[in-house]
């Protein structure tokens, strides 16, 4: 690998020298969109003392070949993506800082997509919802104020297409391994009367996915409508998916992976996950003159469906309200049976923004409130189980629970001049959050809550620019954030503090970019992932006590030459929990400092793209994730080994004089040196009994992991007219 890096190094230089030295410049004095607005509330500008990386609806564009969001951005500093079928549709997931996805708030339009309960974001529900993002902003660290769960790790806020002043249309196919297929098709009108468009987006995406029978069927949709003039921007808009997938979230074994790291376990042919969600929202923006300006954002989610799974002898449904379901017993004498059950999530999503900016000169404040409101009913269906009795039917609910959740925030930031050369920042944030639930849970416990959480989060900062080239930020954020639901559900009532410090230095020549940051989280009472997962493939999570996070990311993006440029970063970083403590063979152990699970010391990405003639683009990009663990112990069993992929792109543009505006061929392989490799897996701890032992008791651990595809590839076309 060493030699294949020097060689390209070589390439590079060897181009170089022959290339010419123009460079085109980006128009910085570019004016703001209307659309922009829209997410102006929950984004910062450039030299915000906020770390954060920018990426462009043409970026996208070059690797969307129907692999998920969080795949496509596989490359951003400090972030670390898995996919649990191994190929990148369906189930993925994505870390930052070796923060989960529940602590990584997401927007799209200033709307929180987070689910309000679990906090976890569901990518597969988004299907092919690059093919409709004009640009996104990640935010690492506690970030802006935003809107719905706090950022505890990062925010990643999406800006769906803004209009077209032209009729368009597109056709996008694609095609690959493991019969993996997108088909997408485009419509615009343009500008009606100047004033008026209507565009939209169908999407379907099929997969069979790496692990054997992990299948992925995907059928999206967006459609917009506008209304513009000079001043004003109405925008009302409406998407959705229907997703089912195969169950494969349980991952292998050590046995099983080393066996045929392509099996899977399931063999009940309807072990699906099904759901369908679609979200309409409004959005208003007006600016009354030149200082002024408000936006109005009002939304409404629905989303329902439920998981299939076949139990063999399960207890936990043999009895409810009176049926009797089963006709054997267990050694307990609780009734048991062979069964097929469905469990459902029916949910609804109210949302409310308004925001009011003024801006003149260096000064800019920005103020708005946020208000929204979940309920979700969950509830639980026998559909099959062996040895029926007559008292008992199909659909035979084994338990029904309810949950609302009211979440109500107002916030004001502002920027402004400090001195000369210094500006300042200041955004203070009050949030507001009751969560009640009654009822069962899915294991026929009761669950009952009612709990009120008051938070303050405020953020400040400052930016120092030094010359033209040079300039340097500091900034201080705290955010607190409030239990989900697994976390009630296991006794966990108090709230995580986060306490974020970031120090950072830009350099922004004609040539070479770079942005170096140093930062310090350190936590109170942190949720980490314990390393197991529930009964539905959920990842169940501790009270740590206290926590940091301390670690040191540079980007930078190099033009060596006209031909060739290279965009790269690296994150180091030191993750630990400060005076662990683990029930280790009956005995409660002090374990001293344990490194936070999930979180490697060293993420490294490259992008190295040529462009040997016009409209023709390669490019390698690399990724290098160091070993983690799973688990906050410490334990050998727990740990997931480090490991570099590389994959190679393509993309040709092609401009025909008739018909089409562009056609435009893409290929992409991944994992060109076919590395066996695993990104993402759980650990847990067992105790039996033990004679031998002191304390009667000895503890063991098993782990589980999500093997990832060795060389595959993905090609597609892309018409534009």
């Amino acid at each position: 690998m060493k030699n294949l890096f020097l060689f390209l190094t070589l390439l590079v230089l060897s181009v170089c020298v022959n290339a010419q030295e123009n460079q085109k410049q980006q128009d910085s004095t570019k004016t703001e969109k209307l659309d922009e607005v829209l997410v102006k509330a929950v984004r910062v500008d450039a030299t915000s003392p906020i770390t954060h990386s920018n990426v462009t609806k043409e970026q996208l564009e070059k690797r969307n070949l129907g692999q998920d969001l969080p795949i496509l951005l596989n490359y951003l500093p400090s972030v670390v993506t898995t996919s649990d079928a191994g190929a990148g549709v369906g189930y993925t997931g994505i870390r930052v800082r070796g923060t989960d996805a529940t602590r990584v708030n997401v927007t799209i339009n200033g709307i929180p997509y987070n689910d309000p309960e679990s906090q976890g974001t569901f990518w597969v529900n988004l299907g092919d919802f690059a093919s409709s993002t004009e640009s996104l902003q990640l935010q690492r660290g506690v970030g802006t104020s935003t809107n719905g769960s706090g950022a505890f790790g990062a925010s990643l806020n999406l800006l769906t297409d803004a209009f077209s002043n032209e009729a368009t249309g597109e056709i996008s196919n694609s095609f690959g391994s493991f019969n993996t297929r997108k088909h997408t098709v485009k419509l615009s009108t343009g500008l009606l009367n100047d004033h008026f468009e209507i565009s939209g987006r169908f999407s379907k995406i099929d997969s069979d996915g790496y692990v054997d029978r992990a299948f992925t069927d995907l059928r999206a949709y967006f459609l917009q409508g506008v209304y513009k003039d000079d001043n004003t921007l109405i925008k009302a808009l409406t998407f959705g998916n229907k997703e089912q997938t195969y169950q494969s979230w349980f991952g292998l074994t050590a046995a099983q992976l080393q066996e045929n790291r392509r099996q899977n376990p399931y063999t009940y042919d309807n072990e699906t996950d099904n759901y369908w969600q679609n979200h309409y929202q409004l959005h208003w923006n007006e600016r009354f003159n030149n200082y002024w300006s408000a936006t109005l954002g009002l939304n409404y989610t629905q989303g329902k469906g439920y998981f299939e799974q076949y139990e063999d002898d399960t207890s936990d449904i043999g009895l409810y309200n009176g049926i009797v379901v089963a006709t054997d017993v267990d050694e307990d004498n609780m009734p048991i049976t062979d069964v097929i059950r469905r469990r459902w999530l029916d949910n609804d999503f109210y949302v409310v923004n308004a925001n009011v900016a003024y801006k003149k000169g260096a000064f800019e404040i920005i103020s708005g409130i946020s208000y929204n409101t979940y309920s979700g009913d969950h509830f639980g269906e026998v559909i099959w189980a062996r040895g029926f009795a007559e008292n008992a039917n199909i659909r035979d609910r084994y338990y029904e629970g309810d949950a609302t959740k009211n979440d109500f925030s107002v916030f004001s930031k502002t920027t402004f001049n400090l001195a000369e050369k210094i500006t300042g920042f200041i955004d203070l944030q009050g949030r507001f959050v009751n969560y009640k639930t009654n009822g069962l849970d899915s294991n026929r416990n009761n669950f009952v809550t009612d709990a009120d959480f008051n938070f303050f989060n405020p953020k400040l900062g400052f930016t120092y620019k030094h010359s033209d080239v040079n300039s340097f930020y500091a900034s201080y954020a705290r955010a607190n954030r409030e239990p989900n639901r697994d976390d009630f559900k296991a006794g966990v009532t108090e709230h995580e503090t986060l306490n974020d410090i970031e120090l950072g230095w830009r350099y922004n020549a004609k040539k070479v970019s770079v942005n170096t940051n140093l930062y310090y989280m350190f936590y109170q009472n942190q949720l980490v992932l314990t390393g197991e997962l529930d009964d539905v493939g959920s990842p169940i999570r501790a009270t740590s006590g206290k926590s940091y996070r301390l670690g040191l990311e540079v980007d930078a993006n190099i033009n060596f030459c006209k031909t060739v440029n290279m965009s790269t970063n690296i994150a180091v970083s030191s993750n630990k929990n400060k005076d662990f403590t683990s029930s280790i063979n009956g005995e409660l152990v002090d374990l001293g400092n344990t490194n936070i699970s999930f979180s490697p010391e060293l993420v490294f990405g490259n992008a190295l793209n040529f462009y040997p003639v016009n409209n023709l683009q390669l490019s390698l990009l690399s990724k290098y994730v160091g070993e983690q663990y799973m688990g906050n112990i410490d334990n050998e069993t727990s740990k997931l080994d480090s490991y570099f992929v590389n994959d190679f792109s393509v993309n040709y543009k092609i401009s025909p004089k008739k018909i089409f505006k562009s056609i435009i061929l893409s290929g992409l392989v991944n994992n060109i040196l076919n590395e066996e490799y695993v990104s993402n897996g759980y650990f847990g701890s067992f105790d039996f009994d033990d004679t031998s032992s002191p304390t009667g008791t000895t503890t063991g651990y098993f782990a589980g992991y999500y093997p990832q595809a060795t060389t595959n590839f993905l090609v597609g076309a892309t018409l534009k007219f």
